[in-house]
């Protein structure tokens, strides 16, 4: 894991982002006007940890945080020009973590949607089912 620290770090010091930040940043990419807890439930961060780092993204001018009109509880997550242009610069990267590892893109996108998979049967749960099934 160490390595691919040091592989990220490197990518994304010209963006000026940290990896937790690439990760958020990702998330908007994908699907820009999200709650925070919406950014959460992909990530699977609470909102303690969540919350400064929109605010760094923030400064940085990248994102806006807006107060939902309909729920002034709920923040809404948009990304600025800055944060649209920034993606772009960031595309090249997964290539770029494959080619370091030795993955062809193809690979790093299966093993994105094995994890992703992974990922969300241990949130439904289905992992602590499968895990009592085994046992009988």
């Amino acid at each position: 894991m160490l390595g691919l620290n040091k592989i990220y770090r490197r990518l994304l010091k010209p963006l000026e982002l940290t990896y937790p930040q690439y990760l958020v940043m990702l998330v908007l990419w994908e699907q820009d006007g999200l709650t925070v807890s919406q950014i959460g439930e992909r990530l699977f961060l609470d909102s303690a940890t969540l919350t400064p780092l929109l605010k760094r993204l923030a400064t940085q001018g990248v994102l806006e945080r807006q107060r939902a009109e309909r729920d002034e509880r709920q923040v809404l997550i948009h990304l600025t020009d800055k944060g649209r242009q920034l993606g772009e610069l960031a595309k090249g990267i997964p290539a770029c973590v494959g080619e370091a590892t030795g993955c062809s893109l193809d690979e790093v996108v299966r093993l994105r949607e094995a994890l992703v998979q992974l990922r969300s049967a241990l949130a439904r749960g289905d992992g602590a089912l499968a895990a009592a099934q085994c046992k009988e």
